[in-house]
């Protein structure tokens, strides 16, 4: 158990014999060397930045297995791994870069990019400056494209928390609990889980957590010789990147927070979790009457109503005979849940459930079976999974009272059962997490730092609007851009006039504009056998 919940015990019930006071007094102990700590961090992060600024990156040709051709190039940032002892031992991070395609007249410098997770990997980032996308054509022209991996994830130090064979196989137990034996029994793999965690990662483990990311940022800032860093971040890079504004609100030039998670202390993690059973639920249900809708298509439904009323009973029946051995409850809902993310999975998630339905069984294994003989993808699905748990169960305190956990996710089942009970178990490690927890950054970083733009979806179901509107209320002078009846997680790279040419003129010319702005929908998905139309180049403005 994390010293931080012994803490909360002690002050909450008092051994006998013990003076209240000294009870009292720990929690001020605990946040007295959380001061020197992050007094220590601050220093130890100018010195390794700058390091970093006198060493520069050796760009060169990457290798060729890792799948970037030219033009991009790739190198390595070195960073603490703890940042309170920068001369201490440290990690290679994997970098890329895709140079600018403009003039030197036209170079802003470099556009540093995080997709999410905790666990995702930026390294694909450089290759839409190549693809001649209108959506990147611009930016393409007046930045230098750059990923990364951060610390813990693909090539920077991986993690690992089990065997990746093992975490790849299938068909896993059924999320929805029948009964108290099998919350047991999930209980005890989310502990073993947690465990393996610590046995197989090492010393990194318990520095793997938002803020020492964001300080590896800067470190990546200072490296490629920019004084002011630009940034998109998607997911939970948004939190990532309000984290970095917290802590180097002097350091952002432009940044950008694309789908937003809550950043408020009180939703990090736990409670952003619960808010999501919720959203998830919402976006099923769209997805289920898109379904309906082009029934003459998929032949499923003709109704939101009988698309679930199928869909429960594949769930059933998968649950009592897995197809093909491999595909159970889990890994349906692992590959429905594609079409909850993004309405570029509407599609193709139903065309793979209509073949099923006449039939074709092979469609649903290929889609949400596993692959043992992709041991590269294997390794780096577990390595994404790793580095969400490390970083979320180190970033802030869980409940670790398994009677709340279950009060909550019996409570959301009723009415939002899509995904509870699923992200109940995802995240369950967290509760029996053997390592130190912290209490998150409070993100308020005021006057110093500079107009933002904020993107955000109406209907997001992985990270909920109410998220978009919290960080605009905390980042003074950024201006909201919502797309209205969508729910694509990422808005971005998605086309829509109306989002594209804001994120264009912010990052372009710093242009904000005066007042929030409301999008209509980009254009709604439709079967291959439609053409899809144009979405409306429309807008209208809210009140900042």
């Amino acid at each position: 158990m994390a010293t931080t919940a012994l803490i909360a015990g002690v002050v909450a019930v008092p051994s006998a014999g013990a003076a209240p006071a000294a009870a009292a007094d720990a929690p001020t102990a605990a946040a007295d060397r959380a001061q020197r700590d992050h007094r220590a961090e601050a220093r130890g992060v100018r010195v390794a930045a700058a390091r970093a600024a006198a060493e520069g990156i050796d760009w060169a040709a990457c290798p060729g297995d890792w799948e970037l051709p030219d033009p991009v190039q790739c190198g390595w940032v070195t960073v603490p791994v703890d940042y309170a002892e920068p001369n201490g031992d440290t990690v290679e991070l994997a970098v890329d870069r895709a140079p600018a395609t403009g003039g030197k007249g036209a170079h802003q410098g470099s556009l540093l990019y995080n997709p999410g997770g905790p666990g995702g990997s930026g390294m694909p980032f450089p290759l839409r400056s190549t693809t001649g996308s209108e959506v990147w054509k611009g930016l393409a022209e007046a930045y230098d494209f750059v990923g990364f991996d951060p610390r813990g994830v693909g090539r920077s130090a991986p993690l690992s928390c089990m065997d990746p064979q093992e975490f790849a196989k299938a068909p896993k137990p059924a999320p929805v609990p029948d009964d108290e034996a099998d919350k047991r029994a999930h209980r005890k793999l989310a502990r073993a889980y947690a465990d393996g965690c610590v046995e197989r990662s090492g010393d990194l483990l318990r520095h793997m957590n938002t803020p020492n990311t964001a300080r590896d940022l800067d470190v990546i800032r200072a490296a490629l010789g920019e004084k002011k860093l630009n940034y998109l971040g998607v997911s939970y890079g948004t939190y990532l990147g309000a984290v970095y504004a917290e802590l180097f609100p002097g350091h952002v030039r432009r940044m950008v927070f694309d789908s937003v998670v809550n950043p408020s202390r009180e939703k990090i993690w736990y409670r952003a979790n619960l808010d999501q059973n919720v959203a998830f639920q919402t976006r099923w249900n769209d997805w289920t009457a898109w379904v309906a809708e082009h029934d003459d298509v998929y032949g499923i439904g003709t109704t939101a109503e009988q698309v679930q009323e199928r869909f429960t009973a594949l769930r059933a029946a998968v649950k009592k005979e897995p197809v093909g051995g491999v595909v159970g409850p889990a890994e349906l809902l692992g590959f429905f849940q594609g079409a909850t993310y993004s309405d570029r999975a509407w599609a193709p998630v139903a065309a793979v459930w209509s073949a099923y339905a006449e039939g074709d069984e092979q469609a649903l294994v290929d889609a949400a079976g596993p692959d043992p003989s992709d041991t590269a993808g294997n390794v780096s699905s577990e390595n994404g999974n790793a580095v969400y748990t490390a970083v979320e169960c180190n970033d802030a305190r869980w409940p670790s009272n398994w009677k709340r956990w279950d009060r909550d996710s019996t409570r959301l089942h009723r009415d939002h059962p899509f995904l509870t009970w699923s992200n109940t178990w995802m995240n369950l490690p967290c509760a029996d997490w053997p390592l130190e927890q912290r209490e998150p950054v409070e993100v308020r970083p005021g006057r110093k730092l500079p107009p933002t733009l904020i993107l955000q979806a109406e209907r997001d179901a992985a990270t909920p609007y109410e998220g978009a509107v919290e960080l605009h209320e905390r980042l003074k002078g950024s201006r909201l851009v919502t797309e209205r009846d969508a729910g694509s997680h990422g808005v971005s790279g998605l086309t829509n006039p109306c989002v594209n040419k804001r994120v264009d003129a912010y990052l372009l010319d710093g242009t904000l504009g005066k007042r929030d702005v409301t999008c209509a929908p980009h254009a709604e998905p439709q079967p291959e056998s439609q053409a899809p139309a144009q979405a409306p180049d429309t807008a209208t403005v809210s009140a900042p």
